[in-house]
C-alpha cells in the first residue's frame, strides 16, 4: 500500500528554516518597490518640478483639460487666460503639462 499512499512520519523536532519563509516576502517587497513605489515617486517629483517652474507666459493644460496661458503665479494658485477677457484662477497642482508655445493658437 505504500505505493499509492505515502506514510506520515512525525517530525523529529527540526525547526523550520525562517529564511525560507521570509525570502518570498522580501522578493515580493522588492518587486513592489521597483514596479509600483519607485515609478510613482519619480512621477511625483517630476510634477513638483513642473509646478515649481511655472512662470508667466507658459501655456499649460490642467487636469480638467483646460488649455490656457499663465498670466500670474502665486504660491498656491496660477491665473490662466483661456479666452479674450476671460481669466480663471486654478490651483497649481492641477496643472498637468506645459505645452509648447503656440499650442493655443493652433487649437
Amino acid at each position: 500500500m505504500d505505493l499509492f499512499i505515502s506514510s506520515a512520519y512525525a517530525q523529529d523536532g527540526a525547526q523550520a528554516d525562517p529564511f525560507g519563509f521570509f525570502l518570498p516576502m522580501i522578493v515580493i517587497f522588492v518587486a513592489f518597490y521597483f514596479l509600483l513605489i519607485r515609478p510613482q515617486q519619480k512621477r511625483q517629483k517630476a510634477h513638483a518640478e513642473l509646478v515649481g517652474a511655472l512662470s508667466t507666459g507658459d501655456e499649460v493644460v490642467t487636469a480638467g483639460g483646460i488649455l490656457g496661458k499663465v498670466t500670474a503665479v502665486s504660491e498656491h494658485y496660477a491665473t490662466l487666460k483661456i479666452a479674450d477677457d476671460v481669466e480663471i484662477k486654478v490651483q497649481k497642482s492641477t496643472v498637468s503639462a506645459v505645452v509648447p508655445k503656440g499650442t493655443i493658437d493652433a487649437a
